[in-house]
């Protein structure tokens, strides 16, 4: 164990993952709780990114066999768009070494205000099954690679992209879009991390304490959402993105900018 981790901050670790693990499986962004309790933790920033990959991808491995299980989602139908986001979200993990970050600057909190705004003034959108707004070949050889691709490069709201996805360009109720993003997100973490412990960047014995939370807490909200389906799961999406946009922009310090002009 790292001298510099006591049994508090694993405490503290493992807390947040079963936090995370919860969120991540109802409404996504379950990495806003997890990186910055291991950033506070000294862990540099590049094996913050890939311990998390390793605990979050046991969290969405959880909640994916939930969701096998419980029939919300059948591995027939969604084999093939596993296999495009695992490649795409390769490629993005091995991109973002060599691509500067900044150009997503003004992409991601945009992305996340709209899939916000989205389900807080449709709230109709995924109550029932709806004719398709995109056809399959086109969602599935370009938009789930391009979303794969994005969390493999960078990842906050990945989980939400996916279900957003499901919900307005397929037509899918809510509670199967977000059953089907679990499966999803699950490719795309297992690629990023496969990249990642090529690379040596993984902390194995601190994510594994976190992996035992995100399995406890990605356990608990597939039940959950089970129970609770699309009034429990809505709330938590647009929540989730309004705290992510948040959080960018301070990390970006842009309240700091902004309350200086007052």
């Amino acid at each position: 164990m790292d001298p510099h981790l006591s049994l508090e901050l694993l405490a503290l670790l493992f807390s947040a993952a079963v936090l995370a693990g919860f969120v991540d499986t109802l409404a996504g962004g379950g990495g806003l709780i997890t990186l910055p309790v291991l950033l506070l933790a000294q862990v540099p920033p590049v094996h913050a990114l890939a311990t998390n990959k390793l605990q979050g991808s046991f969290g969405t491995l959880t909640a994916s066999f939930a969701m096998l299980r419980r029939r919300l989602v059948q591995w027939h139908e969604i084999r093939g768009l596993f296999a495009v986001v695992f490649v795409g979200a390769a490629l993005g993990a091995v991109a973002v070494q060599f691509v500067h970050a900044g150009a997503l600057d003004v992409a991601i909190p945009l992305v996340l205000t709209l899939i916000g705004v989205y389900f807080l003034l449709a709230p109709q959108a995924g109550e029932i099954e709806r004719r398709p707004r995109m056809g399959l070949p086109l969602y599935r050889n370009l938009m789930l690679p391009l979303i794969g691709a994005y969390d493999g490069f960078f990842g906050p709201g990945t989980g939400s992209f996916f279900a957003l996805a499901g919900v307005a360009l397929r037509g899918q109720p809510l509670v199967a879009a977000t059953a089907r993003a679990k499966l999803l997100n699950f490719a795309s973490n297992i690629a990023s991390l496969g990249v990642f412990a090529l690379g040596g960047k993984v902390l194995w014995f601190v994510g594994g304490v976190m992996v035992a939370g995100q399995i406890f807490g990605a356990w608990l909200g597939s039940h959950m959402m089970v129970r609770g389906g699309a009034r429990l799961i809505r709330p938590l999406i647009v929540s989730m993105c309004m705290i992510m946009i948040a959080r960018y922009a301070w990390q970006k310090g842009l309240f700091a900018t902004l309350f200086a002009g007052i």
